[in-house]
């Protein structure tokens, strides 16, 4: 069966519904985070998750300061 532009699959993982994404880096950022992987002793799409979710987190951050109050 031949997926379409745009069609987002969810996985399982852990109980939780989860998204696949492919995602492409240039090859300096990728071995840069496959070291802290290494080192941190997780794997390369842990990293990510977690880069991805502190940058989320910032930026609501950063939302909610700008946001006048009423």
């Amino acid at each position: 069966m031949k997926r379409k532009k745009g069609d987002r699959r969810s996985t399982k993982a852990s109980g939780a519904s989860t998204i696949r994404a492919s995602i492409t880096f240039p090859p300096n950022l990728y071995e840069t985070l496959e070291e802290i992987a290494k080192q941190k002793k997780v794997s390369l799409a842990w990293v990510v998750r977690d880069a991805a979710e502190q940058y989320v987190a910032d930026r609501t951050a950063e939302t909610k300061e700008a946001t006048p109050r009423i």
